[in-house]
C-alpha cells in the first residue's frame, strides 16, 4: 500500500515514519498547508492508494490570536486535500480532536453527538471535519484526545521537564479524558487506510483515545510514578489554571463505533507511557 502523509516532524507523522518508513512524507517545505491549492495539486499528481493528514496547527493558545493562520491550517487545506482525493478516488484519513465538543458533562462523546467548540481551534478542526465530509469522497475522519509522545511538546514532557526543578506541582483534577500514545494513533491510521481502500462503505467520522480515562493530575502521577520521580502533585480546579483558550472539561470519547467497524480497540495508555518514556530515554544517551 502506497501512502502519501502530510506531516514529517509533528507526533503522529514521527510514529508514522517509524510505522512505515517507505511512505512518503510531506514537511512544510514540501507541501505549505498555508497554501491549499498546492497540497492538493501533489494529490492530483500522486499515485497513493491512500491519504493520510498528519498535519495540523495545533497551538490551541495561539490560536485565539492567530485565527486565520487556524483556519488555513485545519480548516482551507484539508479541505481542499479532501476534493483532490475524492477527485481522484483515493481514500483520506483525517485527523480531528475532542475540541470540537463543548466539554461539558461526564458521558463519553459520541461521533454524532452535537458539535460546539469552545475557542479558535476546535473551530478550525470542525471547519475542516466540514470540508472533507463535503468533499464526497471515502473518508475517515478520526477524532483524538490528549496526544502523548517522546517526540515534540506534549504533557508528558512538560511534566518530567518540570519534574526537573520542582518536587511538587500542581495539576488540574477536574478535566476528564483519554490520553492516547501516537504510536498507537499512528497504527490506527494505517490500518484504517489498508480496510478503506477496499471498503470505501466504512467512509465516516469515529473516536479513537487511550484507556481508561483519567485526570491531567492522576495522568501526572502515573507519569512520576512510572518514572520514578519522586513528586507530590496537588489537585486544582482548573479555574485555578487560567489560560487563553478555554479547555474541555469532559474529553472522554466513546469509541466503540471504530472497534465495531475496523476492529480496533483504544489503546491501554499505561502501556504506551512505559514506552514513551524508554524512547525518551533513548534519545537521551
Amino acid at each position: 500500500m502506497k501512502l502519501l502523509i502530510f506531516g514529517q516532524t509533528g507526533q503522529v507523522a514521527s510514529e508514522l515514519a517509524r510505522l512505515e518508513p517507505n511512505a512518503r512524507f510531506l514537511s512544510r517545505a514540501d507541501a505549505d498547508l498555508t497554501n491549499p491549492a498546492a497540497c492538493a495539486q501533489i494529490i492530483n499528481t500522486s499515485d497513493a492508494d491512500a491519504i493520510i493528514n498528519a498535519a495540523a496547527y495545533t497551538a490551541v493558545d495561539k490560536a485565539e490570536t492567530e485565527t486565520d493562520l487556524a483556519f488555513q491550517v485545519n480548516g482551507a487545506a484539508p479541505t481542499e486535500m479532501a476534493k483532490a482525493a475524492a477527485a481522484k478516488g483515493i481514500p483520506f484519513i483525517h485527523i480531528s480532536t475532542d475540541y470540537v465538543f463543548n466539554g461539558q458533562g461526564t458521558k463519553p462523546w459520541t461521533p454524532d453527538d452535537p458539535l460546539k467548540p469552545l475557542g479558535i481551534y476546535g473551530q478550525s478542526k470542525l471547519a475542516g471535519e466540514t470540508g472533507v465530509r463535503a468533499a464526497g469522497g471515502a473518508h475517515v475522519i478520526l477524532r483524538t484526545s490528549w496526544v502523548v509522545s517522546a517526540h515534540g511538546s506534549n504533557f508528558v514532557k512538560t511534566m518530567l521537564r518540570l519534574a526537573q526543578s520542582l518536587d511538587t506541582l500542581r495539576v488540574v483534577s477536574d478535566q476528564i479524558g483519554g490520553p492516547t500514545p501516537a504510536a498507537a494513533i499512528a497504527k490506527a491510521v494505517v490500518e484504517i487506510a489498508a480496510q478503506l481502500v477496499t471498503k470505501q462503505n466504512l467512509t465516516g467520522t469515529y473516536h479513537f483515545a487511550g484507556a481508561p480515562d483519567v485526570s491531567w493530575a492522576d495522568f501526572a502521577r502515573a507519569i512520576f510514578a512510572e518514572a520514578g520521580q519522586s513528586v507530590t502533585v496537588e489537585d486544582i480546579p482548573a479555574k485555578d489554571y487560567p489560560t487563553p483558550a478555554k479547555r474541555p472539561q469532559n474529553s472522554r470519547l466513546d469509541c466503540t463505533s471504530l472497534e465495531r467497524a475496523f476492529g480496533i480497540k483504544r489503546p491501554d495508555w499505561r502501556a504506551g507511557l512505559q514506552q514513551i518514556l524508554a524512547d525518551i530515554k533513548e534519545q537521551i544517551s
